[in-house]
């Protein structure tokens, strides 16, 4: 599934590295032996998944925002990357009604100033965009969202995740069409669990937080489905993209979604209970019965066309996925070393994809 001589050497500009996802796929690339020039803005938490496991030691760690389009196309421009993947984001639904304004200039105008800055620096073959599976227009339908369904979002983060999905599509036709131009596609993922993130209000980091407190964590929308995966499912999916986009496949430089398998779409109350019962006793949880913003009752994602034409498929059920994740905040409570931790979790997965046709 994951070829480690096409990464071994490969300049990759990343965005978003200091994130959850951002700090993990640094930790994926440097595993396959790439070199990574991170563009970010400073770690928010101490603890998080940067800091903790000493991911700077493995990045040419770069702080900047992305609605800075100047300094973003310097650090693009001097960092000669061949491959460029889109991270930075603000990334929180609840947040994104108390900052619009900041959600709307970050997800989308960032991703302009990337493309923008793309398409004037010379030696780049493909770009991935990565955005959200929120960013489709949810109607509540009884089925996955397919790539080819209409984009949009109730809240000012589902939206602007749609919107950079369409401007990602239009700088595609506009400015990168022709033959031997740069290749750019979007990915989508959401819901991803695991190790270092400590975003408010996202179900599972609230929990860890609470366990680790001794503190009753308040559950919302406990009926909720959504499509759990451990982050590094989503994060190998994205370099398998890479890979063929880089390689010339046809029919690549699209939407692409990566989404687990149907056993691991359950409610919220199922991941609640599964992972409170692998925490132990002390581990304690009730309903939050206040108001809250609209969040969509029902979200999964059709990831058959990823499947088929990449051969990509998720590795970490949901079980795993639980158990990596509750084992990595466990870790951290007994004091062990967050870098061997995560890098023996990514080494496990590793295993997998390295040896999947």
């Amino acid at each position: 599934m994951i070829d480690q001589a096409f990464w071994n050497g490969r300049r990759v500009f990343l965005t978003g590295h200091t994130g959850f996802k951002g700090a993990w796929m640094v930790l994926l690339l440097r595993s396959l032996g790439a070199e990574v020039r991170g563009f970010a803005l400073p770690p928010d938490h101490k603890q998080g998944l940067f800091e903790i496991a000493r991911v700077a030691d493995d990045v040419d760690h770069r702080i900047g925002d992305i609605r800075d389009p100047a300094a973003l196309e310097a650090a693009l421009a001097e960092a000669k990357p061949s491959l460029v993947i889109h991270m930075a984001a603000q990334s929180l639904v609840r947040m994104s009604y108390d900052a619009p304004v900041e959600t709307y200039a970050t997800n989308i105008m960032g991703t302009v100033h990337l493309l923008d800055a793309v398409r004037r620096t010379t030696g780049i073959r493909a770009v991935v965009v990565v955005t959200s599976d929120k960013c489709y227009e949810n109607r509540g339908v009884a089925r996955g969202f397919r790539e080819a369904d209409a984009m949009g979002g109730h809240d000012p983060y589902s939206s602007s995740k749609g919107c950079a999905e369409l401007v990602t599509a239009a700088y595609r036709d506009s400015f990168f069409h022709a033959p031997g131009s740069v290749r750019v596609a979007s990915a989508r993922a959401g819901n991803v669990i695991g190790g270092g993130d400590w975003a408010r209000d996202r179900l599972v980091p609230d929990m860890m937080r609470s366990f680790m407190d001794d503190n009753v964590v308040r559950i919302r929308s406990p009926s909720a489905i959504r499509p759990w995966q451990h982050v590094l499912d989503p994060l190998l999916g994205y370099l398998k993209l890479a890979q063929h986009l880089v390689g010339g496949s046809d029919g690549v430089a699209e939407g692409w979604n990566f989404g687990p398998g149907e056993e691991s779409e359950v409610p919220v109350s199922t991941l609640v209970e599964q992972l409170a019962r692998r925490w132990g006793p002390r581990a304690r949880w009730q309903l939050d019965e206040g108001e809250h913003p609209h969040e969509a009752a029902y979200l999964k994602l059709d990831c058959s066309k990823a499947r088929t034409r990449l051969g990509w498929r998720p590795l970490v059920g949901l079980d795993l996925a639980l158990q990596m994740t509750c084992d990595w905040y466990l870790a951290l409570a007994e004091g062990k070393d967050m870098r061997q931790v995560s890098t023996r979790q990514i080494e496990s997965v590793m295993e997998k994809a390295l040896h999947h046709a």
